[in-house]
């Protein structure tokens, strides 16, 4: 069974910083694009951050650019996201994706893990 597991997030203040990881199993996502999304409480989804399977290009929300960074391990089937200079309305569940082309639509991800929150205080 394919499973995205994200981890590290929490409680944070604001100008402070978060390292999220997303852990894939039961396959391989060789040749897939690995993004993050957030939803807010009474908001849609949005994207955030995307990266190609060499983590050669990089995409980023304007909302997050220059504070957010997405990176990944091939070796380790995992991707990161390292937020920094965090701000209350980056206060969201965050979810890791896979797509199977490099896309900033989450009608393009076919596998998503459970989320984990994120809450920054003012």
């Amino acid at each position: 069974q394919v499973q995205l597991v994200e981890s590290g997030g929490g409680l944070v203040q604001a100008g402070g910083s978060l390292r999220l990881s997303c852990a894939a199993s039961g396959r391989t996502f060789s040749g897939y694009a690995m993004g993050w999304f957030r939803q807010a409480p009474g908001e849609e989804r949005e994207f955030v951050a995307v990266i190609t399977w060499s983590g050669s290009i990089r995409r980023y929300a304007d909302s997050v650019k220059g504070r957010f960074t997405i990176s990944r391990d091939e070796a380790k089937n995992s991707v990161y996201l390292q937020m920094s200079s965090l701000k209350p309305d980056d206060t969201a569940v965050y979810y890791c994706a896979a797509a199977p082309r490099f896309s900033s639509s989450i009608r393009d991800y076919d596998h998503w893990g459970q989320g984990t929150q994120v809450t920054v205080s003012s």
